[in-house]
């Protein structure tokens, strides 16, 4: 889950949809990749608690990713915590020899085990965030329905054409979420069939609109799939599972 600008909803997206992949029988493991570790907090935890992280395995060599393993509320569903610490390692891994696939390394024993791994990245196009791009078979971009959200898919369509032309050949860009919509406005529509217009068929079909449902979910450290799982926003993404498995059967 990767977009540079901020509060588009990386998040919220990776929670939930990995928590309705999990539903339908999916084994899958969230990362949080994130600094701010809102994902790690979005599922209960404390970062600031947390005595390892993915920082510790990314710089410790002899650390396995499986000692830093969180369970989640959700069945099928695992996490990789992060905090703050995480900041660090964009300055410490400048030095390393191949900087740009320490979370590959991190991850490829895992592979075998889950059907989906779902990385939530930082706001920014960093050396964290290539390092997931690097890891990944795919992106997907929650984009909010707002015009300046649209103004950035262009810089980080270059950043991804980067990596894959220079550290990952199979990388490609798996779909344009549109989140934050809200239908009664002029503007939101206007956006979203600018999205569409631009972006076609890379465009999922499911659209998550606005809700105070989700602000909700973080505080109770919830999947809205779980919390409440007949919302709209709770439909939103099991039909987003439903297309991101006819895409990954």
């Amino acid at each position: 889950m990767c977009n540079q600008k901020g509060g588009v909803g990386k998040t919220t997206s990776t929670i939930n949809l990995g928590a309705a992949l999990a539903d339908y029988g999916r084994r899958v493991l969230l990362v949080d990749f994130d600094p701010q570790g809102a994902l790690s907090v979005g599922l209960g935890l404390d970062a600031h608690d947390l005595d390892l992280s993915i920082y510790n395995v990314l710089m410790d060599g002899s650390l396995d990713a499986a000692d830093i393993m969180q369970k989640t509320p959700i069945n099928g569903m695992d996490l990789l915590p992060a905090n703050i610490d995480l900041s660090a390692a964009e300055i410490q891994l400048v030095t390393e020899v191949g900087r740009e696939q320490a979370l590959a390394r991190v991850l490829q024993p895992f592979v075998a085990h889950y059907d989906v791994i779902l990385i939530d990245c930082q706001p920014s196009l960093g050396l964290l965030t290539v390092n997931a791009l690097s890891a990944s078979d795919g992106v997907i971009i929650p984009l909010e329905c707002e015009y300046f959200a649209l103004r950035g898919v262009a810089l980080l369509q270059e950043t991804i054409e980067k990596v894959r032309d220079r550290l990952n050949p199979k990388l490609t860009i798996e779909g344009l979420l549109a989140t934050m919509y809200d239908a009664r406005t002029v503007h939101g529509r206007e956006v979203l069939n600018r999205l569409i217009e631009g972006f076609d068929d890379r465009v999922f079909h499911t659209v998550v609109g606005r809700t105070v449902r989700f602000p909700e979910t973080t505080v109770a450290g919830l999947p809205i799939t779980t919390f409440a799982p007949t919302s709209p926003g709770a439909r939103a993404y099991q039909q987003l599972a439903r297309e991101v498995l006819a895409r990954w059967p």
